[in-house]
């Protein structure tokens, strides 16, 4: 037990922090409550802002974590706190004693419905950014028109609203809409793309030449304007209504989809996680590290360690980085147990 490390949740945190773990010499047990490793990234089509395959990178690390003992369709059920560890409780019927937990349970992502103004689950031509991911990655979907002449996409859906109890900023959303705009209009060259924003966040390296790329290279048109509805037009395309926010006049724009960003919130199963394993939250659900400057990987609690999007919204190359540093301060506390 006094080398056992169980890492609960099975995607890019929980994946790279096993291969650090690997290469460091133990052999961690990887708890994941899907049937497939790579959490959300498994469903992402292309990464930005290089356009990479996220296929490649979660095949990558599959490869590379070949030595832990994965168990899908495996929850956790209850977590006790022993004298020098962990016991959990497994929906496996197992028990499994550990000296160190990783918490990488990532987030979900906001339900769009809740925005009811902008019409998704009433109107067919309205999908979210996971849907389109969906549909880039092979998987029909009937509500994506053969060959749209205007495709719109609303930013901060579920982000930044107090009214959806999440006034915080999502960090991907922006870069995710372009990434997506540039496929759209590879796949339709003649189609109108708009992006409709209330401030463009950018700040990864080479974000601001995607943003710059997007416009140039591709004719993406991005409008600084709040939406406030979205209807059906008699002959089924979309009408958008929204305020130009910088020429201070209102907008309609008819379109034959629309894609609404929708925003990264707290995985829902965190919160029954963290009572158990006497956790704290922050006032915005994800789990809450001893600071947010130099001690983000840690808990309140001696043995357990976070990585990735559990703590709040991260891009892959800040997810990876942190579990990699997560492997190692979890290597640096059995050394001294």
């Amino acid at each position: 037990m006094k080398r056992n490390i169980v890492i609960i949740g099975g995607g890019i945190a929980g994946m790279e922090a096993a291969r650090a773990l690997l290469d460091l010499g133990h052999t961690p047990i990887l708890v994941e409550a899907s049937k497939m490793l790579g959490g959300h990234v498994a469903f992402w089509h292309r990464l930005f802002p290089d356009m990479s395959s996220a296929k490649n990178l979660v095949g990558r690390l599959e490869t590379e974590i070949a030595g832990s003992r994965i168990l899908l369709n495996t929850k956790v059920l209850s977590l006790n706190r022993l004298a020098d560890g962990y016991s959990l409780k497994l929906s496996n019927g197992s028990v499994v004693n550990a000296s160190v937990l990783l918490i990488s349970t990532g987030f979900s992502l906001f339900d769009a419905r809740k925005k009811e103004e902008y019409g998704y689950g009433i109107y067919d031509r309205v999908i979210t950014n996971s849907d389109l991911e969906a549909w880039f990655s092979g998987k029909r979907d009937a509500r994506v028109p053969d060959n749209p002449e205007s495709v719109g996409f609303v930013h901060c859906v579920g982000s930044r609203d107090l009214k959806a109890c999440n006034a915080q900023c999502s960090k991907v959303c922006c870069a995710t809409a372009i990434k997506q705009a540039i496929e759209l209009k590879e796949c339709f060259p003649y189609a109108k793309v708009y992006c409709f924003y209330m401030d463009l966040r950018f700040f990864g390296k080479k974000y601001e030449d995607f943003y710059i790329n997007a416009q140039r290279d591709y004719g993406i048109r991005f409008i600084r304007g709040r939406v406030s509805e979205v209807g059906e037009t008699i002959d089924g395309r979309l009408q958008l209504k929204a305020e130009d926010t910088l020429s201070g006049k209102p907008l309609k724009v008819q379109l034959d989809l629309l894609v609404l960003m929708s925003g990264i919130v707290k995985n829902d199963s965190i919160r029954e996680l963290a009572d158990m394993a006497g956790i704290e939250t922050d006032s915005d659900g994800f789990l809450r590290s001893i600071d947010n400057e130099y001690a983000v990987i840690e808990s309140n609690r001696p043995g357990i360690f976070y990585a990735g999007a559990c703590t709040g919204p991260k891009t892959v190359p800040e997810t990876v980085a942190e579990a990699r540093s997560a492997a190692l301060a979890i290597h640096s506390y059995l050394e001294k147990l």
